[in-house]
């Protein structure tokens, strides 16, 4: 089956930014997720974290102000923010595990329709590292998951149940894909935004749950 076109990366990022509130505590995760910083153009009173022990920073630096000195725990480059702080791991995860982070928003490998995440380990290749990402969903107030709707096969990543090892039970709220946004609520999985020129029909046959049309469904907020 031939389908329109998907978002991009920095699309869904753009969208996630979005969902970012003003004065919050925020956690990016590696990658996609990371990329959320460079939407918010000042505009937010929006603090950025890092496991490592960083507090304050603004986004992935560009290549030609890259200080070896200021990473984030995946080894990207940061750009500071005035009043700046750093302090050692101990510190890091007592501020995730008291609940101090507003939102996380990270990767995911799948999400099952009760917000279940597997984000650590393809369980065909056996080897992966859970480090922070069990913390940060189960300590944030806030879980939201980017992720490409499908695999490169066109698997499922949004599952009835997530068959690769979890990091997190019942902890995603909301879902960002390349093209749909969803919300993670007690009847299940209600589809809120729709890249253009897609449709419901379209979302749902790459969806392995059913999925409950939102009243107010509407096309997908992003930039071009």
């Amino acid at each position: 089956m031939k389908y329109p076109s998907k978002l991009s990366k920095d699309q869904i990022a753009y969208r996630a930014s979005i969902e970012l509130p003003e004065n919050s505590y925020v956690n990016l995760g590696i990658g996609l997720p990371s990329l959320c910083a460079k939407y918010l153009e000042n505009k937010r009173n929006i603090t950025f974290h890092a496991e490592n022990g960083i507090l304050g920073f603004n986004e992935i630096s560009d290549i030609k102000n890259q200080d070896e000195n200021l990473i984030d725990a995946g080894g990207q480059f940061l750009s500071p923010n005035n009043g700046i702080s750093f302090f050692d791991s101990a510190e890091s995860f007592s501020m995730i595990r008291g609940g101090h982070i507003d939102v996380t928003v990270l990767g995911g490998l799948q999400v099952s329709k009760n917000g279940d995440l597997a984000n650590w380990m393809i369980k065909s290749r056996g080897i992966g590292s859970i480090g922070g990402a069990m913390d940060l969903v189960s300590g944030a107030k806030n879980v939201i998951v980017t992720m490409e709707h499908v695999t490169k096969n066109n698997d499922y990543k949004i599952l009835n149940k997530c068959d690769f090892p979890l990091t997190g039970i019942k902890c995603v709220k909301k879902i960002i894909t390349d093209i749909a946004v969803i919300e993670v609520v007690d009847e299940g999985l209600l589809l809120t935004e729709i890249a253009k020129n897609w449709n419901f029909e379209d979302v749902q046959s790459l969806t392995e749950p059913k999925l409950i049309p939102s009243d107010y469904l509407k096309e997908y907020c992003t930039i071009n």
